[in-house]
Order: C-alpha cells, then structure tokens, then sequence
C-alpha cells in the first residue's frame, strides 16, 4: 500500500493484492465532487452519495475478482478509504471532532454518531431481519454495509455508531446508512474556529 499526501487535507492511496487493484483520491475540504468506478454499480452508488453528502471530493477506481465474488473488492476499497481518511485528517488539529446526523429516505431512517476518536470501535445495530441476505443490484449483499463500515472504521481510527431506526426496502437501508455517515462525517472533520490545537484533554487523537 502506497499513501501520498499533498498539501491541504487530502491523499492519495494505491493499494494492490491478488485480489483486487484499488486507487483512492481524497479531498476533505472539497465540494462533494466523486468520480467513481468501482466495477460493483450499486457501491458506486453509495460512494457517490458518500462523497456528495459528506462535501469530501473522493475519487475511487478498483479492479478486483468480482468474478468470484464483490466481496474481496468491496472490502478493500474501504481498508483504502480508511487509509486515505486517516492521513488527510493529519495531526486532526482544530475539528469539531464529534458528528450526528439522522436521515431518512422515504420509509428508511438510520442515524450515525462519529467520534474521530484514534481508536476504532463500530456498533450497527437494527437492520431488519434478512437484510443481510438480499442481493442489492443484482451485485451487493446487504452483509457488505456493516463490513464496509467495520473497515472505514479500523482503517481511519475512528468511532461510529451506526442505527437503523426504521425501513422495509433494502436500497434504502443501505442507502440511509451510507448518508447519515457522511452527513455525520462532515461534521466530525470540519474546523472549529473556537477549537485550538488537537480537540481531546490528553492533546493527541
């Protein structure tokens, strides 16, 4: 795995395995912008509304054995993703740090809560029995949503509590989730103007 900085809150991460090949650009003080190619048509989906709602520019282009199955590349374009978080919030000096978001798509409802934390933890609770087992676009079992959660969090070093309160469609389960992480990201990483120096009382995150 290859990680490059630039100036500014962004990076730059290339990682390659047997299983996949996986490129991700990211901007954290963008404008929402996503280029998107994932090779998994309803993940560039979730991607798309990740970056769109979050304000992070993101670009993500993977190859993988999506012939075997999406799963190994799914997976391991989030480890990128986490990675590529993790250096672009740099020392995480004057973030609000913490973020809450609630939204609803239609009859969907899920609520997320972020803590950039330095230490990974995930609770998901309350998808619907069998949501884990639908085939979503025909690609995306719904058992990906918790695993790419699970990764993004491991890899960024970051808290989230991710709960579904309501919903009876699995494209808006999903869907729901993947937007109130990014409407609570957004405000977990912007700056504070009244925060000086790193936001936590032992003064690293």
């Amino acid at each position: 795995m290859t990680v490059e900085t630039a100036t500014g809150r962004t990076a730059r991460l290339e990682r390659t395995t047997s299983e996949s090949s996986v490129i991700v650009e990211l901007d954290l003080d963008g404008t929402g912008r996503a280029d998107i190619s994932t090779s998994v048509p309803f993940y560039d989906h979730m991607l798309t509304a990740l970056a769109k709602h979050s304000l992070m520019d993101l670009t993500v282009r993977a190859t993988g054995d999506t012939h075997i199955d999406v799963h190994h590349t799914v997976e391991d374009i989030a480890i990128s993703i986490g990675e590529a978080l993790k250096t672009a919030l740099g020392t995480k000096a004057g973030i609000r740090r913490f973020g809450e978001a609630t939204v609803p798509l239609d009859e969907a409802l899920a609520n997320a809560v972020v803590d950039i934390s330095g230490r990974p933890y995930l609770v998901h609770s309350g998808e619907p029995a069998g949501q884990e087992y639908h085939l979503i676009g025909g690609h995306f079992t719904g058992s990906l949503t918790r695993h790419v959660f699970e990764a993004i969090t491991l890899h960024a070093q970051i808290c989230l509590h991710m709960r579904v309160l309501g919903g009876r469609d699995p494209h808006h389960i999903v869907e729901a989730q993947f937007k109130a992480f990014a409407r609570a990201l957004r405000a977990a990483i912007e700056s504070d103007p009244r925060v000086e120096g790193i936001p936590s009382t032992k003064g690293a995150l």
